[in-house]
């Protein structure tokens, strides 16, 4: 199905217009008796050109919505609050600043660009010393240390974000799984690491 140069028609030759009596090609979208959802794609409506006008001249996008509601959905930065994993209560466990805590979504990007940068520019440095390898920095840097560590410092580190991030702790919770992966990850690999003998 290709777009033409008429914005938003789709040239199709075996669908009519779902406008009652109309007997014209139906080439323009639009919403249809279910949206888009979990469980896939909405139904779409296929209209022709005029009966497409029709439609969108009666269609009401806030309909059922409140005042709060609608004025929320207009705001430039509606939905950028949303809740994912960088929004999440949990969301500050890696030394990440939250989305959550700002404001300004552009303060939010600013503040976490540099501390993926702050965070980059540590594990290059650790590496660069010739003490740490790549991989062995990149460890530390999961597990929060830094280039100064010794076995003992390790292993009270480790324990202590296996007591953090494991789901027997956090009341059954798995969200915390792959982050405790990398943390046993790590370890394993820093403890066998010759700049600790």
């Amino acid at each position: 199905m290709a777009s033409s140069k008429f914005h938003g028609r789709y040239e199709t030759v075996d669908r009519q217009c779902d406008w009652p009596g109309c007997t014209k090609p139906g080439e323009f979208r639009a919403p249809g008796y279910r949206p888009n959802g979990f469980d896939g794609p909405g139904e779409y409506r296929w209209f022709c050109l005029d009966h497409v006008r029709e439609f969108n001249a009666g269609y009401d996008w806030f309909e059922g919505m409140s005042a709060d509601e609608i004025l929320a959905a207009q705001s430039p930065i509606s939905g950028w609050r949303t809740e994912s994993a960088a929004f999440s209560p949990r969301a500050a466990v890696d030394g990440m600043p939250r989305w959550a805590d700002f404001d300004d979504p552009l303060e939010a990007i600013s503040a976490r660009a540099g501390g993926i940068r702050s965070r980059a520019e540590r594990t290059a440095k650790m590496a660069m010393s010739g003490q740490w390898s790549r991989e062995e920095a990149e460890a530390l840097e999961t597990m929060g240390l830094g280039s100064d560590t010794d076995k003992r410092r390790l292993r009270r580190r480790y324990s202590e974000l296996v007591r953090r991030y494991h789901p027997d702790r956090n009341g059954g919770d798995r969200s915390f799984e792959t982050r405790l992966n990398k943390v046993v990850e790590a370890y394993q690999l820093l403890r066998k690491s010759a700049a600790l003998a």
